[in-house]
């Protein structure tokens, strides 16, 4: 390559399915040549010619199928997304390649969301909303959630957000992560705390550790009366034994915000679960989210081109950043 591009570093980007916009990158006009890739045959044609590499589109496996391969790869990875397991593949985890996250877009409005949700199942309002379209008028008593007990599980920004939001509602709250230290409990004391739970959230990165911790025997370990929240990842969640838990009627009952596989299946059995709220994917996505992060990738690109640490590195080996 010759000209002036031949000066500046490539910058690739693996769009995001339609519709979805592409990030607004013309901030790096002069600083980057910007290219862009739909799927994973154009991401592998260009990984060799890539400085950086952005994953806009984060819920495709498109980098995961493109990675292997000859030629160089990109020196710095950066997800729009708070969870990367979809990068956790050995080839990218062995590499020099640094990958960061969107740590830090999401956490507020999780939290909100998650508020959202005790709220409406603590006062019933899914049943108020149905009840209504059938003309019904028909009485009840719902639940004072000042004083009630919540469990998170998840010691990151976003474990954090939702636990200050919880408070704010009179909510006693214990936060669990994955050693116990001061105001955290450890892995030891989450089945004594589920026990005790009115709600249980689970806010955790998906690790080894953490795949498929909420399963039959953690949901009999729950309260008759508790209820189950998923802003996670949705294989932390083993999604039958949920199922089970709710037509047993051994919690009360429960939201995902995400899924083994999204979009969830029509013929998948949680979307006729008693008890449960499914929603698809959208507890961090408010009004400009997407702006949010690409103000955040130009951010970090900013500090790179200076040859300034980046910020929200992920420990490949481990699988989220330290101090989550």
């Amino acid at each position: 390559m010759s000209g002036p591009d031949a000066r500046r570093p490539t910058v690739l980007v693996l769009d995001a399915a339609p519709p979805a916009p592409p990030p607004r990158l013309g901030v790096l006009t002069g600083r980057a040549r910007v290219l862009h890739a739909k799927d994973a045959t154009e991401l592998r044609d260009q990984l060799p010619y890539a400085d950086v590499l952005l994953v806009w589109g984060f819920l495709s496996d498109a980098v995961r199928e493109a990675w292997p391969g000859r030629g160089a790869r990109p020196v710095w990875v950066h997800t729009a997304s708070a969870g990367v397991d979809r990068l956790m593949f050995p080839e990218l985890v062995a590499s020099d390649t640094e990958l960061t996250n969107a740590r830090g877009v999401f956490d507020q409005p999780i939290a909100e969301y998650v508020a959202a949700l005790v709220l409406a199942m603590g006062k019933d309002l899914p049943a108020t909303i149905g009840y209504q379209a059938n003309r019904e008028w028909r009485h009840r008593e719902t639940q004072r959630i000042a004083g009630t007990r919540a469990c998170v599980v998840g010691t990151g920004p976003i474990g954090q957000a939702i636990v200050k939001q919880l408070k704010a509602l009179g909510i006693t709250t214990a936060l669990v992560g994955r050693r116990a230290r001061a105001g955290v409990h450890g892995p030891a004391d989450l089945d004594r705390l589920l026990a005790r739970a009115d709600w249980a959230v689970c806010a955790a990165p998906l690790t080894d550790e953490t795949r498929g911790m909420f399963d039959a025997r953690r949901f009999g370990v729950m309260q008759p009366s508790a209820r189950f929240i998923n802003v996670g990842r949705g294989p932390l969640v083993v999604e039958s034994d949920l199922v089970d838990a709710l037509r047993k009627r051994w919690i009360a009952g429960a939201a995902l915000d995400v899924f083994e596989h999204e979009p969830l299946p029509d013929d998948s059995p949680l979307w006729t679960a008693p008890g449960l709220i499914v929603s698809p994917h959208m507890s961090g996505d408010t009004v400009g989210w997407r702006d949010e992060l690409g103000r955040q990738f130009v951010e970090l690109f900013g500090r790179w081109e200076n040859g300034r640490p980046l910020m929200n590195v992920v420990d490949k080996k481990r699988g989220y950043v330290p101090g989550s």
